[in-house]
């Protein structure tokens, strides 16, 4: 069977009240985009609520539902959905990513220039409709340049749930990741960079989901540990040591494709 053009991975965690309507904003766009040879996976992290059957119930072919027998994690939901995938081309899409569909075209003609295209509410021409309380906004900013500076990652927006992959970049850098939990974004940029592939950032809009379930003061100790050891596995990727994963050679394949 021939890989689609195209595979949309949707991680989703008891999203039962917004599901269906986000798979629909998946379709309508890659319609509008001329993407007919896609597939679309959730990955469905052991939700508790209808999420599974509501995404079974839409009865749409290329749509399937891939679930964790028990929560593992966004980051892990995320490696199991990019490393099943079969598109030439995977993309990131938050269960809530729905305004920034529309930027899914501004994405595929970055890919020109780029193995990574990450959707960010940070860079030129971002457009942030609702946004999240001040005090949450300072909290998320200095951690996102924690980030940054452990993993010495300059992407602006590591966070935003809206990331296009060419495939042998998505499959070496999860393939080489770690982490289950939500700092999987840092790390899987980090892991792309260091493997010599290159990512760009474009604005896109986005609107802020109320009730995030995070809660930062919970996380940061437990988040900066996970941090370090990324950083480790980062620099041992970066120089070919002992302890790098052990990946394709695929970065001599881009350099190749991209000459």
């Amino acid at each position: 069977m021939s890989a689609p053009r195209l595979s949309v991975v949707v991680p989703a965690y008891n999203e039962a009240a917004g599901i269906a309507g986000t798979l629909r904003a998946v379709l309508d766009a890659l319609e509008r985009a001329g993407i007919d040879d896609h597939e679309v996976l959730v990955v469905d992290n052991a939700s508790t609520d209808a999420t599974p059957a509501i995404v079974e119930s839409l009865g749409e072919p290329r749509i399937r539902v891939l679930r964790n027998a028990r929560n593992l994690g966004k980051g892990a939901s995320m490696r199991r959905g990019m490393l099943e995938a079969r598109g030439e081309l995977r993309l990131h899409c938050d269960a809530d990513c729905g305004p920034s569909l529309p930027a899914l075209p501004r994405l595929l003609a970055a890919l020109d220039r780029a193995d990574v295209v990450v959707g960010s509410r940070l860079a030129a021409g971002a457009d942030v409709g609702r946004r999240q309380p001040l005090r949450r906004r300072i909290a998320g900013r200095t951690f996102v340049d924690l980030c940054r500076l452990v993993l010495r990652e300059p992407t602006r927006d590591l966070f935003c749930g809206f990331k296009l992959w060419r495939a042998d970049a998505a499959e070496a850098s999860y393939r080489s990741s770690r982490l289950d939990g939500w700092v999987f974004d840092a790390e899987t940029l980090a892991i792309a960079r260091a493997l010599g592939y290159r990512i760009a950032e474009i604005g896109v809009p986005w609107n802020d989901r109320a009730g995030s379930r995070l809660s930062m003061p919970r996380v940061i100790v437990p988040v900066v540990v996970e941090l370090l050891a990324a950083r480790r596995r980062v620099r041992a990727i970066a120089e070919g040591g002992a302890g790098a994963p052990v990946v394709e050679p695929r970065v001599a394949k881009a350099a190749e494709r991209h000459g």
